[in-house]
């Protein structure tokens, strides 16, 4: 069966518009509850938030849904998105829920499901709750209706997770730390795990109000942070997005690196240290040449997935990897968690700075990226310009003109209605010269 509702990181849209209404999530949390439920012992899911004013609305049409099954529910609030993958499998339930659009703006929301090991669901499993709930899903008998009850203590733990994911025996004592919270899901968690750990803590992004998530900070918006941390003079910026899935690093002169360069910096170092697990690290289409040709030099093969961490996450439990990410700051360490962790991924860079004694600077740059280009393009409701023979022929007339000198990569986005158009190569002028050809084919068919 064709799937309807779910993307590439679950369901998503703009809330209280078809998927994102309350209907819907009722009905896709019953469809779930019965996918779990299989049989009469007691069932629980969790289900956290982020800071989204829609949020209320789908966590209450949630409950609705699952409790309506016989399962029980445990509500967290707002807590970041690998919180949910970690407490699923830490409070043995069958299923956890996490209510974010990531970076999106504060008019969007989703809903993303966690199995009980804490990973994302595979397609089969997303397929079947759709076609559960089209179907439509009997209720339970009345004296077998779940409970919900708000569980107060799942920050704490999260926090406690998120400091043994370094050796008891490091500490921050001494860096100052400019942290973006971006108003998000992580608003509270992140300052405390870094304030217990001893830094120094410059927070920002950390004063939602239901409205400002993502809103020109966070990691999709790195800039005030940037000039916080020469204004304050802090060793390191730390940005993360409205769910803290994934996180933009800023040295100490403000400039920006990417989840390329993150990952190029673990990778080296579990490499060194024997912890690189069959020496591969597992990135998407997306990820720079320059990233590959720094990888080779350190004797690490890097294995390239289509866009979304959950494509990562499946090719690295099939090939037995332990380190993979995005560009965009997802970075997975399933030694430690099972999806994407911006802050963890954070700590492993403040460990690496502790121990080594080198600034930011030193470590954020790890490779020189081939130049690269991304335009997103924002298309109608029933277009789809990626099938129409213009913008074919504009990607075919870029090849050629690149050639071996460079590569394009043109897709739609799995969780807007964007066309991403995104080229390397050395020549930026011709590269510019490119992508402006596809991006004005794409929009003349918008």
């Amino acid at each position: 069966m064709k799937q309807k509702l779910f993307g590439t990181d679950g369901v998503r849209g703009r809330a209280n518009k078809w998927p994102m209404t309350a209907d819907v999530a009722l009905r896709l949390a019953a469809a779930a509850g019965r996918y779990f439920r299989r049989d009469a012992q007691e069932h629980r899911v969790v289900i956290g938030k982020d800071t989204r004013l829609s949020g209320y609305m789908l966590e209450n049409a949630l409950t609705a849904g699952f409790t309506s099954t016989g399962m029980n529910v445990f509500l967290f609030g707002p807590v970041p998105t690998p919180a949910i993958g970690y407490l699923t499998h830490s409070l043995r339930a069958d299923l956890g829920v996490m209510i974010s659009a990531s970076h999106n703006p504060a008019e969007d929301n989703g809903i993303k499901f966690f199995g009980p090991d804490g990973f994302k669901l595979s397609d089969e499993a997303e397929a079947e709750i759709e076609r559960l709930m089209e179907e439509g899903v009997p209720p339970a008998q009345s004296g077998n209706i779940g409970r919900a009850r708000r569980y107060e203590n799942a920050r704490e733990r999260y926090v406690e997770f998120a400091k043994n994911s370094l050796p008891r025996t490091t500490r921050l004592d001494g860096l100052r730390i400019v942290l973006d919270c971006a108003n998000g899901a992580a608003y509270r968690t992140a300052p405390q795990v870094l304030w217990e750990l001893g830094a120094e803590v410059f927070p920002m992004g950390v004063e939602p109000n239901g409205f400002n998530i993502n809103e020109d900070c966070g990691s999709t918006s790195p800039e005030q942070a940037a000039r916080r941390v020469r204004e304050t003079r802090a060793d390191v910026g730390i940005c993360l997005d409205g769910d803290a899935d994934r996180v933009i690093l800023i040295d100490e002169n403000g400039t920006v690196a990417d989840g390329d360069q993150i990952m190029g910096l673990i990778a080296s170092r579990w490499k060194a240290e024997g912890r690189l697990a069959n020496d591969t690290l597992v990135a998407t289409v997306m990820s720079n040449l320059g990233l590959e040709r720094y990888l080779g030099q350190q004797g690490i093969a890097l294995e390239r997935t289509a866009v979304g961490d959950r494509y990562v996450v499946e090719r690295m439990q099939a090939g037995g990897f332990n380190l993979g990410g995005e560009q965009s700051g997802h970075i997975v360490m399933t030694d430690h968690a099972t999806t994407g962790d911006g802050l963890l991924a954070a700590l492993q860079f403040l460990s690496a700075m502790v121990e080594t004694g080198q600034r930011a600077s030193e470590l954020a740059s790890v490779f020189s990226p081939v130049p690269q280009k991304l335009v997103n393009v924002r298309f109608a409701e029933g277009k789809a310009p990626l099938d129409t023979d213009a913008v074919q022929q504009a990607i075919a007339d870029g090849e050629t003109a690149l050639g071996h000198g460079g590569r394009l990569l043109i897709r739609k986005s799995g969780t807007e209605p964007l066309i991403r158009v995104m080229g390397e190569a050395e020549d930026m002028g011709l590269l510019d010269s490119v992508l402006n050809s596809i991006v004005q084919a794409v929009r003349a068919e918008s």
